[in-house]
């Protein structure tokens, strides 16, 4: 099975939609066992439930983030992973002076999946439930491309 780790900054409102929403996803698209999905942040404090927004974004579309619990990414977090989509370029160069070593499967969410649109997904922190749903409608059009190349093109 290939491990996909998305990276935002805390772990509690981007990183974790996309490993519900991409996850949410894998059984739609008939790649469940194929591939999993788990997030981390650099700035994460471990332990902490998703933001209650992200919660509620997520669950107007059925998906349950309750049970979300935010990791601290570390060594091991990385060295597991096949493929690190980070929500901005600057997670993406603060993990690579992390960890230069990891250039070859570290990508920007948008730049892995070739989006046209600006790549960088705004941190909904401190915001209300329509930024978040913003941010979760952004962050799940571009799973539905990942999918969609992974389907394709069997790549990770």
């Amino acid at each position: 099975m290939k491990r996909i780790l998305f990276v935002c900054t805390g772990n509690t409102c981007r990183s974790s939609m996309a490993e519900a929403l991409f996850n949410h996803s894998l059984l739609e698209s008939g790649l469940a066992g194929e591939y999993h999905a788990s997030s981390a942040g650099p700035s994460a404090f471990p332990g902490m439930p998703a933001s209650h927004n992200a919660i509620q974004a997520l669950e107007a579309l059925g998906i349950d983030l309750s049970g979300h619990s935010s990791s601290l990414i570390n060594n091991d977090i990385i060295d597991k992973a096949d493929v690190i989509l980070t929500m901005t370029a600057s997670h993406k160069k603060s993990l690579l002076r992390f960890r230069p070593d990891i250039a070859f499967k570290t990508y920007t969410l948008a730049e892995y999946i070739g989006a046209e649109d600006s790549g960088d997904i705004e941190d909904p922190f401190g915001g209300d439930l329509d930024i978040y749903m913003n941010c979760r409608d952004k962050i799940n059009r571009y799973i539905a491309a990942l999918i969609n190349k992974l389907k394709e093109k069997g790549e990770y």
